[in-house]
Order: structure tokens, then C-alpha cells, then sequence
């Protein structure tokens, strides 16, 4: 009975939440209200609140499909410009962290970590994407970046790509400790992209493994072809070609991250007005991905509002001090005051990175 009772409140708090996203969602639109402009890079203090277990119900569960929690941050922040973040990569050890958002800023800070906890972000600057030219991206239609991936080198040495939408674009851009340049150049784009403002690349990755490594691949929110499948491009010789994903039960695909043996996880996202926000992580295989192929992928875990989750738009993968692989999952609040910005990570088990198998609840 207890159990019963407490799923009722965590489906009403569910539809409140859902109820109260539409309404500020659809005001917004017949509004056109503007989301916070950022010009300057400046430091900023963010304040992480952890979360104890992914499970609302059961806090100590550990165990979750094929992923096991490691901990979780509702991070907040006094700087109007934070929020909003729609991309996120990790280094290699998960300490430094780099996220886009859709008002066409980007955040940059150190992960720290209570054991294999994430605990804090510390030293965070936030700053403004650029044009071509070095002024930050003002325009609606040109600063709702979407997604982001290493492709070269380190978050302070090396080449970011990041992913835009309705003026769509996937641009490549230097990074170092002082946040990204202006856009070095863009990658040729696929037809089907320029159709439709909300039908424009939601993730990008590069490919780390197999004989496609360090291949771009990106895919498309709601672009689906005519058997129902999501459209996805993958770039060979510098030609985008298309690939499919087949759909689970209406998803969106919100971000994918690379892993090291060639393979994909990817993020997905539902939203209605009754159950309010759900998420999914899948895992696509190396040998699934080719010009032209169906991937299937594996359910790892699909969580709902009984657990907690967000609006969960960024996704990044790491390797933790043991080897393992660590998923990193982030929110975008939509500047929403009844949403939250969260960071969750969880373990995949090394050996699970390319077997087949059935996810659990």
C-alpha cells in the first residue's frame, strides 16, 4: 500500500511538472521570448546539491538495466546565463568538463569527485560562442548549439565540434583552457538538414575505435524516413552519408558520445503531458555502424519521473580509475523554474561495452 501511495505522488508531481512545462513552453513560443544573452567570458561559482540515489524510491539501489549508479549534482548557479545546456563532453578522466547550451553559451569547469562520486564543479568560466568573424552568436537562429565532441587532442589543446540548430551547422572550433575560437570551418552538409528548423542536427560525435574511427557521425531530432527509422549521417571522405536508428516507442534522440571499441551510446528523450519526461540510453555496437545501415542498438535503461531525471539533453562517456567505462549524463532546464539543471553518471561494466542483451528494471 505504502509503495502504491508513494507512486501516486511521484505521478501527480509528474503531471504538475508536465502541466507547468507545456504552459511556460507554450507561452515562450507565442511570446518569442529571448533566453539570456552572454557576450564577456567570466567565472562564475556553481553550487552542486548531491543526489543520493537515482531512485526516488529506493534510494540505495544501485543497479539500474546494465548501468550502475555512481552518484549524481543538482547544480545551480546566480549567473542569469547559466542553464539551458544541450551538449556536454568529458576529458578523458572525467575532470574537466565542457557543455554547450542553446542560448549559444558554453561553460567550462573541473569535475571533482568524492571517491568515484561526483561531488563538485570547481574554477567554471561561462562564455559566448563566436562567429566567423570573433562576435558572440546573439541571434536566436544563430546560437542554439545543440551538441558538441572532441575530435582532436584535449578540452585545453585540441578541436571541439558543435552542432546547431535551425541555422543548422556542425562547425569545428579550437579549444583551450580559455574557452573555444571562433569556428575554424564547417562540415558539408546533408540536403535533408535545411529543411525544417527543429529537424536539425541534435548530436554529434566522433567515432574513438574500428575501422571508422575518427569519423564524424551526427543525427537529426525528429527527422524520420519513411519506414519510421531516426536519420543519422556519418562522414566519409568528407561526404555526409545517411544512416538509420530504429525507433523505440516515439523517442527523440537528444546526444550520442563514442566509446573506445567503435561503438555508440546514444540519448534519448520523451515528453507528454501526463507522464512528464523520460530518458533512454541505448548502445549501438561498432559492427551496426555503416553508410546506409539500420542500427538496432541495446536498451541499457529507460527511466521516467520515478527517477531522477530532467529534461536529459547532453550525454558524454569517460574512463574511471579502474578502466571502467563512465557515462555522464546532463540536463537542460529550459530556464524553467520548476526544472533543474542535473549531471548524473553511472557505470557500464567493461565487458558489457560489446555484448548483446536485454535491459532490466
Amino acid at each position: 500500500m505504502r509503495r502504491a501511495v508513494e507512486l501516486r505522488r511521484v505521478g501527480y508531481a509528474a503531471l504538475a511538472l508536465a502541466l507547468s512545462i507545456a504552459a511556460a513552453l507554450l507561452v515562450a513560443e507565442t511570446a518569442g521570448a529571448q533566453k539570456p544573452v552572454i557576450t564577456d567570458t567570466k567565472p562564475i561559482e556553481v553550487v552542486a546539491r548531491p543526489i543520493h540515489g537515482f531512485d526516488r524510491q529506493e534510494i540505495d539501489r544501485q543497479q539500474f538495466g546494465r548501468l550502475k549508479w555512481r552518484g549524481g549534482l543538482v547544480l545551480s548557479s546566480l549567473a542569469e546565463e547559466f542553464g539551458g545546456f544541450s551538449g556536454v563532453v568529458l576529458d578523458d578522466q572525467g575532470r574537466r568538463l565542457f557543455a554547450v547550451a542553446d542560448t549559444g553559451a558554453w561553460l567550462s569547469a573541473e569535475v571533482s569527485y568524492d571517491g568515484t562520486r561526483p561531488a563538485r564543479l570547481q574554477r567554471a568560466w561561462m562564455g559566448p560562442l563566436r562567429a566567423r568573424d570573433g562576435t558572440p552568436l546573439i541571434r536566436n537562429r544563430d546560437r542554439d548549439a545543440e551538441a558538441v565532441a572532441l575530435a582532436e587532442g584535449s578540452l585545453t589543446n585540441g578541436i571541439v565540434l558543435i552542432a546547431f540548430e535551425q541555422f543548422h551547422r556542425i562547425g569545428r572550433f579550437r579549444i583551450t583552457e580559455a574557452g573555444p575560437s571562433a569556428p575554424l570551418h564547417y562540415l558539408e552538409l546533408p540536403p535533408e538538414v535545411k529543411l525544417r528548423s527543429n529537424r536539425g542536427f541534435e548530436a554529434v560525435s566522433v567515432l574513438r575505435g574500428g575501422p571508422l574511427k575518427n569519423s564524424t557521425i551526427a543525427f537529426a531530432e525528429r527527422l524520420k524516413d519513411d519506414r519510421g527509422h531516426h536519420t543519422g549521417w556519418i562522414w566519409l571522405d568528407g561526404k555526409p552519408r545517411k544512416l538509420f536508428l530504429k525507433d523505440i516507442g516515439g523517442f527523440d534522440i537528444s546526444d550520442a558520445a563514442a566509446l573506445d571499441d567503435g561503438g555508440l551510446v546514444v540519448l534519448e528523450r520523451g515528453f507528454n503531458w501526463i507522464e512528464g519526461f523520460k530518458m533512454r540510453l541505448r548502445l549501438v555496437r561498432p559492427d551496426e555502424i555503416s553508410a546506409g545501415a539500420v542500427m538496432q542498438g541495446d536498451v541499457l535503461f529507460e527511466a521516467d519521473m520515478r527517477y531522477e531525471i530532467d529534461n536529459m539533453e547532453g550525454v558524454a562517456v569517460h574512463r574511471g580509475p579502474y578502466g571502467e567505462t563512465v557515462i555522464t549524463v546532463l540536463s537542460d532546464d529550459n530556464f524553467h523554474p520548476f526544472q533543474r539543471t542535473i549531471l548524473l553518471q553511472f557505470t557500464l561494466e567493461k565487458e558489457l561495452s560489446t555484448e548483446r542483451g536485454e535491459a532490466s528494471d
